[in-house]
């Protein structure tokens, strides 16, 4: 396709973005060849969010750019005013890009007296005006039911796995860092041709995990620990430690979504791991680019503008998935 045509195919595609990942939303419109939206998200002197849309929005495709990634209120916030605005402002379409979905651990209620959040927040994002949703990897895949509006959710494993499609040896094994990562794990195994293993990983507070043993033979082996995110880092710097002490050789980590908060940086950096591939659903702050000789940062611009490329076509993303 010539781009003169393209250009007059996306005419009233927009896409906007706040303040939680503008880099990211800027490679999209690169890739898709379109300017990024015009508008101001600031802030009122009480510190209150003030936004306005600098351009006529009126019968427009928006796609609004902002995960809620830390500051996760205020980005949240952010996406909640900015999808308002866009509404009152007559846009014919509003789709909530989220690379990341911040308040996701709390899908259920595994105790008495918690609340549902990831619930509460597709609600409060529905409420606000979006007419659907586009996220990558979420923490838990029924979140996705949560909505009562078209949700498409995008995994980076096209992203991850053609980083390490050059691995495919028998010295090579997928761990997965827990039992409930089972699945993410046998996809990279698939798709590389090489064994899987398992890290036993019990939760015994909000921050801490103890890990019993491993499934599997890593010993001798390359170890490639994926996770579909990296927040504390403790129970991936705790399996590569046990993972060393059963024999493995280079231990390198995939993650979808670098979160890093805490004392992350600290345990990664201290960890026996010889490389961090996370991908740009998250800015990285300064204190992470730090430990950068360990961390890579993997782009998952195309993937997205390509999804959204497909939903402002009405077609298919499913073959994004492979």
């Amino acid at each position: 396709m010539d781009k003169k045509r393209r250009l007059e195919e996306i005419d009233h595609l927009k896409i906007f973005t706040g303040n939680a990942n503008p880099e990211l939303a800027k490679k999209i419109c690169d890739y898709l060849s379109i300017q990024l939206g015009n508008a101001y998200v600031g802030r009122f002197p009480d510190g209150e969010i003030d936004i306005k849309v600098n351009e006529d929005v009126r019968g427009a495709d928006i796609f609004l750019i902002q995960p809620t990634c830390p500051p996760v209120n205020e980005n949240l916030t952010e996406l909640l005013i900015f999808i308002d605005c866009l509404r009152r402002a007559s846009a014919a379409r509003i789709t909530a890009v989220l690379p990341y979905y911040g308040y996701a651990r709390k899908d259920r209620k595994d105790e008495g007296r918690v609340p549902i959040t990831a619930k509460l927040v597709a609600n409060i994002i529905t409420e606000a005006g979006a007419d659907r949703v586009l996220t990558v990897d979420l923490h838990a895949a029924q979140i996705q039911g949560f909505f009562d509006i078209p949700v498409d959710h995008l995994l980076a494993f096209p992203v991850l796995s053609k980083h390490f499609e050059g691995l495919r040896s028998d010295d090579w094994v997928v761990v997965s860092p827990d039992v409930g990562g089972i699945k993410l794990a046998r996809n990279y195994s698939k798709k590389l041709g090489i064994k899987l293993a398992v890290v036993d990983k019990r939760r015994v507070g909000p921050e801490e995990t103890h890990i019993g043993f491993v499934i599997g033979d890593v010993y001798d082996k390359n170890v490639i620990l994926m996770d579909d995110l990296i927040a504390t880092g403790g129970s991936i710097a705790e399996a590569a430690n046990v993972l060393k002490e059963k024999g493995a050789k280079d231990i390198y980590v995939g993650a979808t979504h670098p979160v890093f908060c805490g004392a992350a940086v600290e345990k990664l950096y201290n960890a026996p791991i010889k490389e961090i591939i996370v991908t740009d659903t998250i800015p990285l702050n300064e204190k992470v680019k730090s430990i950068n000789n360990k961390i890579k940062v993997l782009s998952i611009s195309e993937l997205l503008g390509e999804a959204i490329m497909r939903i402002h076509r009405h077609k298919s993303v499913s073959s994004l998935f492979v």
